[in-house]
């Protein structure tokens, strides 16, 4: 069994430091790693990132990150990602990592994702290049997931998490307005998801959603943003020899 710890849209900054910290120090007697999936500080500036990094460095399980929406505003990601990797936190943008647990292979693919609705509902790279260059960014960033994924074939990975900040489904905005849907997600990352055979897919960004959802492939999808878990992580436990449909189950 592999216990996934994950959490999102945490939003740190100087009056928030500390907050998690107290349940993460124990966060090895119920997780075998821990997943950020974005949103990990209010603005996007260095001193922020400064707080997460203290936030979650160090802890006695590898922490894996992808960056969401609110760490691109002050225009350094790169440089937020770099801070982190610095202190241990390993940021993924397209990318895919395999981590050891138990005598098993965890494989973790990350991207941030972005917008551009779900089917019926979405998007068309026509008309203005604005709008041709919003929904090119859409697929752009499913087709890296998708390659990441790709990469973590059973040979190299028993287990599969993709893990974005962005939504790959509508069921789990559940809550949110649905004149935002567009802006909280894209089927383009379904669509990778389910073409490279993901046993479990985690994102943030959607506040007032729901946590449980599901592709159209089957992939269990959930939403991991703290308003919605309400704690300071929720894990998802993973049986690696049971067939795709009966693989995960969660706790609080």
């Amino acid at each position: 069994m592999i216990r996934v710890g994950a959490v999102g849209d945490v939003h740190m900054a100087e009056d928030n430091r500390g907050r998690l910290r107290p349940a993460l120090d124990r966060i090895a007697e119920h997780a075998d790693v821990l997943l950020l999936a974005g949103d990990l500080t209010k603005h996007g500036t260095l001193d922020e990132a400064r707080v997460v990094a203290d936030e979650f460095a160090d802890l006695a399980v590898p922490v894996i990150a992808v960056l969401g929406n609110h760490d691109h505003h002050g225009d350094v990601p790169g440089r937020i990602a770099a801070l982190l990797a610095e202190r241990g936190i390993q940021v993924l943008d397209g990318e895919s990592v395999v981590v050891p647990v138990n005598g098993r292979r965890l494989g973790v693919a990350g991207v941030k994702g972005f917008g551009g609705g779900f089917a019926g509902r979405c998007a068309s790279a026509f008309g203005e290049p604005e709008m041709k260059a919003f929904v090119h960014r859409t697929t752009e960033a499913a087709d890296r997931l998708r390659t990441a994924l790709a990469e973590l074939t059973p040979e190299r990975a028993d287990v599969t998490v993709a893990l974005t900040h962005y939504s790959p489904v509508a069921d789990t905005l559940r809550g949110e307005p649905p004149e935002i849907y567009p802006f909280l997600g894209a089927y383009q990352l379904a669509e990778a998801i389910d073409a490279t055979g993901t046993d479990l897919a985690l994102h943030g960004h959607a506040h007032f959603g729901c946590e449980r959802g599901v592709t159209p492939g089957g992939v269990r999808v959930r939403n991991v943003a703290q308003p919605v878990i309400d704690a300071a992580y929720r894990v998802y436990r993973v049986e690696p020899d049971r067939a795709p449909a009966d693989r995960i189950r969660s706790n609080s």
